[in-house]
């Protein structure tokens, strides 16, 4: 077959499974995407298994044991959580719903971290009930709030403050979240992170550990988490001259960027372990300090590139010396992603071979807004029609995690593959699912 025409699998950005077979199917772990999708349904997230495994593998190798700590708000459920914490990764849950999923998975909670920037009582009194290994702080509210309900349980709360180090990851404006007039932590030029500090230290339910920064997301230059991890290691030796104190823990956040498209820039995972861990250790020496523990929080670069999604088209629409329009069975209800941020997936015609050269088509969901565009010049072939399976990359990252309920269109299904066994890990919501929450007036 030509290869200008059969676009997409094997290679980046699609999984490490992702191949056709020879009838022009994609498959993944060895499994066919037209039998995934007529035993599941469409739309349909599928989870290469061998994949995910070896980026959490990744990870380990390049910052060692107990240092990767999964950023569950990639995806959040009990099956994904499971084969992370299978994997040695400790991991980061952000709210009272995400620490419940990692305890129906199994996950031990002192390998647990808390974050959030807006934490309510309730979620910081479950973390210290279960005994949540880290609380990340991220405000002087939260500080009070803390110690007032550790004591109360006659414990102390391990704590690790969030600083706004300053630096700007020069990603999209949504999640840049390390530049000085952000939402998130304590900003350190302007005194906020030495005042926390100072309130920190007189509080006797809290239990300082160490620090946490993080400078956005989507980021592929090693360069700017480098400068943070040197950043707070400055940070660390000043506060051991200022307070005789020395802290353990080093968190340098996630935000590691992944491939959305064939050629697209990928951190390789191993050189940013070594320049990361050089650093530290070069500035530590420095400064005569112990080395601190490193700390690691990948989310989408662990699970975003290990899924795709299967659509069924629904409708082709030529409009002559304008575009080609065709619209699958799900979009932005199931994949927000392009709609919020302008995000760009790779797309490729999946359930078959094509005939004829592919061409720039825009590839639109069912939600009753024009936004709802899951990505344009998509290059799908000329007899693409309806019923056609569609293939989009990179998915496992923000897409499940971010869904809705918009139109009252239920959810989609998932499924992990692996070595040919496809094991179901969410399943597909139905119309009674959505009308549970109603409350009719009598």
């Amino acid at each position: 077959m030509d290869a200008d025409v059969v676009a997409g699998p094997p290679g980046p950005p699609w999984s490490r499974t992702a191949a056709r077979d020879d009838r022009g199917v994609v498959t993944v772990g060895g499994v066919a995407v037209d039998a995934l999708a007529g035993a599941h349904g469409t739309p349909l997230l599928v989870v290469d298994g061998d994949d995910l495994r070896a980026r959490c593998r990744a990870f380990v190798a390049a910052f060692g044991p107990d240092a990767v700590v999964y950023a569950s708000k990639a995806w959040c459920t009990t099956a994904v959580l499971q084969v992370v914490a299978e994997e040695g990764l400790l991991v980061d849950v952000a709210s009272g719903g995400e620490l419940a999923t990692a305890l129906a998975a199994g996950v031990d909670p002192a390998r647990l971290v808390l974050h959030g920037n807006a934490k309510s009582a309730a979620e910081l009194d479950r973390a210290l009930e279960v005994g949540v290994g880290r609380i990340v702080v991220d405000a002087m509210e939260e500080l009070e709030l803390l110690d007032g309900l550790a004591r109360a349980r006659g414990v102390r709360a391990p704590v690790l403050l969030r600083i706004t180090p300053g630096i700007d990851a020069h990603t999209h404006a949504y999640v840049r979240t390390g530049h000085d007039d952000a939402k998130f932590g304590f900003t350190l030029s302007l005194g906020l992170a030495d005042a926390a500090l100072a309130r920190a230290l007189d509080l006797d339910g809290l239990e300082l550990r160490g620090v946490h920064a993080h400078v956005g997301s989507q980021v592929v230059d090693p360069d700017a988490f480098v400068a943070n991890a040197e950043v707070l290691v400055d940070l660390l030796a000043r506060w051991r001259a200022e307070h005789d104190l020395e802290l353990d823990d080093l968190d340098l956040g996630g935000g590691m960027g992944v491939a959305y498209a064939a050629g697209d820039p990928e951190p390789d995972v191993a050189a940013l372990g070594a320049a990361v861990r050089a650093a530290v250790a070069d500035r530590a020496a420095a400064h005569g300090l112990p080395l601190p523990r490193v700390l690691v929080e990948p989310g989408r670069a662990i699970v975003g590139p290990s899924a795709l999604t299967l659509y069924r088209t629904v409708a082709v629409k030529d409009l002559p010396g304008l575009s080609r329009w065709v619209a699958v069975d799900g979009g932005m209800g199931d994949n927000i992603r392009p709609a919020l941020y302008g995000a760009a997936h790779a797309v490729t015609l999946a359930g078959r071979a094509p005939v004829g050269p592919a061409g720039p088509v825009m590839l639109v969901g069912k939600h009753c807004e024009s936004g709802d565009v899951l990505a344009t010049g998509a290059p799908l072939p000329g007899d693409v029609a309806a019923g056609d399976l569609v293939a989009v990359a990179t998915t496992g990252a923000y897409t499940e995690s971010m869904a809705s309920n918009y139109n009252r269109l239920p959810r989609p299904a998932a499924v992990l593959v692996e070595d040919g066994t496809v094991r179901p890990i969410l399943r597909r919501e139905t119309e009674e699912d959505l009308l549970r929450r109603d409350v009719p007036l009598p």
